[in-house]
This record gives C-alpha cells, sequence and structure tokens, in this order.
C-alpha cells in the first residue's frame, strides 16, 4: 500500500487551522492538527473531520455548467473549463467596454487567501471587491480603527497566559478556533477565570466559572455599568490609562449616569454580580481578555457595544500585555522581508466604489466594504450600474436577510457567476457555477501569518480531484488569461510560489518539514513603552475625530431595545461545533450527526403556549411560517428564541439537506434596511417571531 502525508490547511471554516493530512493508495486515510504546532495538540474539530465526506460528497458541483433556464430554475449544460471561461470572461468584456471595469463586483468570505483573485480585480480594472464582513465583523474592525487607529487584528488574544477571560459576542467553545480553545483549557487549569455574557447557555457558558443570562439587546447598558465602575471605584490601570488613552474626562462624565443599580434594571443581571465581575477583572489585570466578538452583526447599537470592550480593555491595561491583547508582529518587525503581492502588480482604481464606502460613508475603512450597500446599487444603479457579481465561495442569499429580495435586486445584473466547492442558494440562481475544488483536492497562495511569532504558511493538494474541478488559483489565472492579465496566468503552482517568495530568503522546501516556516525564533511581545497607536495624539483617543466629523457620536447615549410584543419573540441565531453556518449541513458525516435544527424556547415562555419539549411548533412573521421541532429549556432569555444558522435548504441537489430545519434569514423583513450607520454592520437580531404549536 502506497502511503504519504501532506501538511496543508483546513478548509471547512474560516479559521484555516494548520493539518498533516494521511493519505493511502491516493485516498485521504486521516487528517490531524499539524503536529509542529503545539496548540493544535494534534486535534481538529468536528468539521476538520469531516473534510474527507466533502470530499465523498456526489452532491456537489463535478463540472463547470452554464445556465439555460431562467436563474433559480435548475436547468443547466455541463461545460468544460475552456467554455466556461469562454462564456464568463466574454460576458465580462461586453460589461466593461459598455458600462466601464466599475460595472463588475466580486464578493467573498474574505481569509487569508484573497490577493490573488483581488489582483484580477484591480487588474480589470474595478474598485469593487466585498466580502461577508457586514454580515459578520465589520462592527468589530470599525471600533478598533475608532480607538487606535488599527484594526482588529492587530492584537492577539494570548490566552494561554491570560487570568480572566470574557465572552460576550465569542461562542469560543462552539466556533472553534483550535488552538485558542486548547490554549484557553490549559490557561483554566491554571486558574483563569471565565466569564461567559449571553443570551442563553450555550457549550462556552457551560464551562465559565461565572454565567450572566443578559437580556437580549441590553449588552451596551452592562458594559457602560463596567466602565463606571472601573472609573468610580479607581480599579482601572492608572499607569497605562495616563499614559495611552486620550478623553478619560470625557469618558468619566459620559458613564456617571449608567450605575450598577441603573445597569440591572436593563439588562435583568443584579448590581452586586457587576460589582463583584469589575473587581475579578480588576484583581486580573492585565492578564485580562474581554473578547470583542466575531460575529457582532447584531443589533443597531452593536459598534458601540464593541466599542466599550475595547475600552474596558484599555481600562485594564490589557493593549500590549502578556495574558492580554499584545501587538502582532508582521515580517518587518522581526527582520524579514514579507511575500511579494499580486496586489502590487497593478494600480489601485481611481473609481469610487458603488457601495459609498469611503466617499459617501467616510467613517469607513473601503477594505472589504458593505455588501449589503453594493446589492442596494445593483438595483438601484446609483452612483453607477453594477451588472456583472462573482460570488467567490460565498453565499449571500444564505448569509444575508431577505433572500427574495437579493434575488430581485440582481434581476439587472447582466452575468452572475458563482465559484464554488459545494451547492449553495447563490450558485442554484447562477448564470454560470465554476466548480472549486474541495481544499484537500486544491493548493492555494502562500499566506503571511501575522501573530507574536510570525510565519509563511501554505496549503498543499493532499489528493488528485475527484472530479473535473479546479483550485482557486487554477480559475484566476484562466480568466486573467482572457481578460489580458498575463502577470495572473501561472501554469504551475510552484511558479506562483516562487513568484511570492521571490526576495524572502525562503523557498517553497522549506515548508516541506513542517508545512510551515516561522519568522522568529520565539514570540515576542512588545515593549510596553514602545506602544504607539496610530491616530493624531499616539494614544487610544475616546472622543473619535472621524466619527465626530461625520455626525456619530464617540460616546453614544444608551437607549433600550425594543420589547418583543404580545406573543413574540426576538429571534436570535449562532454557531455550533458541527457546522459551518449553511456550507456544511449537506456534508454527509455533518448531517448525520446534526440533520437540523431546534428552536430553544424558554421553559416560562413555552408553557402558556402549550409547547413543550420535542413539541413542532410553527415559526411566524407577517404571514411567512416555517415548523420546526422546540427545545424547551431554561437556558434562554425569555424574551427570545434562538437556532442554529444555516438551516432550511431548498435546493433539489441537496437530498440531504433539503427541508430540514428553519432558515432564519427568512423571518427578517426589511433586515437589509437595518444596519448599524457607525460600525456599518447588518442588524440581523432586530426580529421578532411568533411562535405557536404545531398543529
Amino acid at each position: 500500500m502506497a502511503k504519504s502525508s501532506v501538511f496543508s490547511v483546513c478548509g471547512m471554516c474560516t479559521v484555516h487551522c494548520p493539518i498533516k493530512v494521511h493519505v493511502e493508495n491516493g485516498q485521504v486515510d486521516f487528517i490531524q492538527g499539524n503536529p509542529h504546532v503545539p496548540a493544535m495538540k494534534n486535534a481538529v474539530c468536528p468539521r476538520g473531520a469531516a473534510g474527507t465526506a466533502l470530499i465523498d460528497d456526489s452532491e456537489r458541483p463535478q463540472t463547470p455548467l452554464i445556465r439555460e433556464g431562467a436563474r433559480g430554475e435548475g436547468k443547466w449544460r455541463k461545460a468544460t473549463w475552456d467554455e466556461a471561461f469562454d462564456c464568463v470572461a466574454e460576458r465580462l468584456e461586453a460589461v466593461r467596454e459598455k458600462y466601464g471595469a466599475k460595472a463588475i463586483a466580486l464578493t467573498d468570505r474574505g481569509g487569508p487567501f484573497r490577493d490573488i483573485h483581488r489582483a484580477f480585480l484591480r487588474g480589470i480594472g474595478t474598485p469593487n471587491y466585498n466580502n461577508h464582513d457586514s454580515s459578520c465583523a465589520r462592527n468589530v474592525q470599525h471600533a478598533a480603527l475608532s480607538l487606535t487607529g488599527m484594526g482588529r487584528k492587530a492584537v492577539a488574544y494570548d490566552f494561554k497566559n491570560a487570568r480572566h477571560v470574557v465572552l460576550q459576542l465569542r461562542n469560543i467553545f462552539e466556533a472553534i478556533n483550535v488552538q485558542e480553545v486548547n490554549n484557553l483549557m490549559d490557561a483554566m487549569e491554571q486558574g483563569c477565570k471565565l466569564t461567559v455574557i449571553d443570551i442563553r447557555a450555550n457549550i462556552s457558558a457551560t464551562k465559565a466559572n461565572r454565567y450572566l443570562q443578559i437580556r437580549p439587546g441590553t449588552d451596551y447598558a452592562f458594559n457602560l455599568a463596567v466602565i463606571h465602575e472601573l472609573l468610580d471605584k479607581r480599579l482601572y490601570d492608572k499607569k497605562f490609562v495616563n499614559r495611552y488613552i486620550e478623553g478619560v474626562k470625557e469618558l468619566e462624565q459620559f458613564v456617571k449616569p449608567y450605575t450598577p443599580e441603573w445597569a440591572e434594571k436593563e439588562t435583568g443581571i443584579e448590581a452586586f454580580q457587576i460589582r463583584q465581575f469589575v473587581k475579578d477583572l480588576a484583581e486580573a489585570a492585565p492578564a485580562v481578555i474581554w473578547h470583542p466578538g466575531w460575529m457582532a452583526a447584531r443589533y443597531t447599537d452593536s459598534f458601540y457595544v464593541c466599542r466599550s470592550i475595547y475600552i474596558i480593555n484599555a481600562l485594564l491595561g490589557a493593549y500590549g500585555a502578556k495574558g492580554g491583547l499584545p501587538f502582532v508582529n508582521k515580517p518587518g518587525d522581526v527582520d524579514r522581508k514579507g511575500l511579494k503581492k499580486f496586489m502590487d502588480l497593478y494600480a489601485k482604481p481611481k473609481e469610487k466604489r458603488a457601495d459609498g464606502v469611503g466617499w459617501k460613508y467616510k467613517q469607513f475603512e473601503e477594505g472589504p466594504g458593505l455588501a449589503h450597500l453594493l446589492y442596494e446599487v445593483m438595483e438601484s444603479e446609483e452612483p453607477y450600474p453594477v451588472k456583472a457579481y462573482i460570488a467567490y465561495r460565498h453565499d449571500p442569499l444564505m448569509g444575508y436577510p431577505e433572500p427574495e429580495r437579493l434575488k430581485k435586486m440582481w434581476d439587472k445584473l447582466d452575468l452572475l457567476v458563482s465559484v464554488t466547492f459545494s451547492w449553495s442558494d447563490t450558485a442554484w440562481h447562477s448564470d454560470v457555477v465554476l466548480p472549486l475544488s474541495p481544499y484537500l483536492e486544491r493548493e492555494s497562495i502562500v499566506v503571511t501569518k501575522n501573530a507574536l511569532k510570525p510565519q509563511f504558511f501554505v496549503r498543499r493538494r493532499s489528493v488528485e480531484p475527484r472530479y473535473d474541478t479546479r483550485a482557486d488559483w487554477e480559475i484566476v489565472a484562466g480568466l486573467a488569461k482572457r481578460m489580458g492579465l498575463p502577470e495572473l496566468v501561472f501554469d504551475k503552482v510552484e511558479d506562483l510560489w516562487n513568484f511570492q517568495l521571490e526576495g524572502t530568503g525562503v523557498t517553497i522546501d522549506d515548508f516541506n518539514t513542517t508545512g510551515l516556516v516561522p519568522l522568529a525564533a520565539k514570540p515576542l511581545y512588545r515593549d510596553f513603552e514602545d506602544i504607539k497607536f496610530k491616530t493624531d495624539t499616539g494614544k487610544i483617543e475616546i472622543i473619535s475625530p472621524k466619527l465626530e466629523d461625520n455626525g456619530l457620536p464617540s460616546l453614544k447615549p444608551y437607549q433600550a431595545p425594543a420589547v418583543p410584543p404580545e406573543g413574540s419573540f426576538r429571534l436570535t441565531f449562532g454557531r455550533c461545533a458541527l457546522h459551518t453556518q449553511g456550507h456544511t449541513v449537506n456534508n454527509p458525516m455533518l448531517h448525520d450527526q446534526m440533520p437540523e435544527n431546534v428552536l430553544w424556547i424558554n421553559k416560562g415562555a413555552a408553557s402558556p403556549l402549550g409547547i413543550a419539549d420535542g413539541d413542532r411548533v410553527d415559526v411566524s412573521q407577517d404571514g411567512y411560517t416555517e415548523t420546526i421541532t422546540a427545545k424547551v429549556t431554561d437556558m434562554i432569555h425569555p424574551e427570545a428564541v434562538f437556532v442554529i444558522h444555516g438551516f432550511g435548504h431548498k435546493l433539489p441537489v441537496e437530498s440531504r439537506a433539503y427541508g430540514k430545519g428553519l432558515a432564519d434569514n427568512k423571518f427578517m423583513k426589511g433586515g437589509l434596511d437595518k444596519w448599524d450607520k457607525a460600525g456599518g454592520a447588518i442588524a440581523y437580531q432586530e426580529h421578532f417571531v411568533k411562535v405557536r404549536k404545531a398543529s
């Protein structure tokens, strides 16, 4: 038997854990965490273990497809890659000739492998790159920028050395980053405390020293009370505050009304619990991590929730601290040359973005923009028409509110292309499907991991593609060849890697032994005295000139959330350890373990409705109804119901997932218009539904 192993990178979610893949006779036999990364402890999460099922799944696109019927009708013609590339390139060229390059847009799910397809966009001349972040972490990013001038990824989370970790917008034990989970567990074994603030007792809450069940929509109230207590009792890090924070007096004046007693009435969390919690934080400082969140697209004030979290971290001196939020290091910080970038091959397009980011909405960084505003432009054609759209590993019809409204927004598109390794609602609605090889069957570009100990890493192909699918770099090269961009055309992946590594002193062979190349000998914590923030004052600025200049308050007065109407509940959703949103619900292995979602509902709220645990219930909003099984429990706030996101698929090509569970985004009428004007993200959890026992 022929046996081998390949170091690679998992692709089952956006964490991209380093892995070692064991291959026997050309088939994947076993997947483990990269043994040369100590925090992996040789492990992968349940999703990572199901990578083999992704390959084995016959219900995925197996060849390029060109639509023959109406959009969404499911009538396809199998095509060769040359046919598909020619079709897409000709239609892109027609759009560019008629409307200009700016009429072409692409969205993706973000992540570290974007450089080559973003370079493709620059090369053809469009500024309209967006990713999914307005449905995820835009509020976090903009909150970080508003205080420090640096993005959310400028700091690491030093879980292994932490003494107190707070999870408020982060469910670390279900939205799994294996290294973070292992490091936090190690820290907890050494005495680190864990506090979870959530509307329901998720898995993270079951492992916490303190679980605070908060009333939905009142996180900002809780955080303001924490800031009040830190300042009122002088429990903050005085040396750090005096040296590195500008605007403390304004902050102190602002939070005076927001006492723990006031917060108790808003949040339902008793004042004495808030005070004890703050004391515990102060005792652990500066080795404190109050995580600013992953999916923070929740309420219309979620930007200010994230901003208040960063302020609390700053007051505790956690910025730059071991066990807190130390600054990551880039290659240049450790005297190494970074990777050569494909994007640098082309000048940045001078056209303004269609979504208004950077010119109409000057408070936002351009970066990935705001996809929901891009979709509005496809319908309105203001400030200009957007006529061609590539959804690159992205399923907005599952990931954004109001999918039927989105389809209507796309009616004016001349071309809709989906690049995907699995079927999705968006792919099914597309004009052309370009099938991406699953991550075990493809290589990707070399990537830099900025960290305390920065490194380069690479995804290598573990096995040959089973079907007629291609790697991302091959798809970009095929289109670039036809669009007059020879710089992005590579016949061999080794030539692509050599381009990136030029001048770094690293060769692709250096990845053979461990799958990654460290750029420093050990983790580097920057000296406390060397900290300088990227603001005008060089300090953390409580009062943000950029916010204020654009008519937005730096310190927003609290507004109580709407109370659910009689007989209604606030609809909330989240993650679990077994599925990555809607991408994995048809995966044979993961579907067997969790075939559908259930509706969490409070026992006290369910009883008057005659609903018992395990009953089928109808969930409705404005005449639209879906049916789901109820999970009746004390472990959720009575104002809310909760589901795992990503279910409710209705594609005939997904026999396992078809009709299983409830699709939360179909219960968000007007949801595309409900977004946080300060942070940019959609406010997903500002919707109410009625629940009744199914007849």
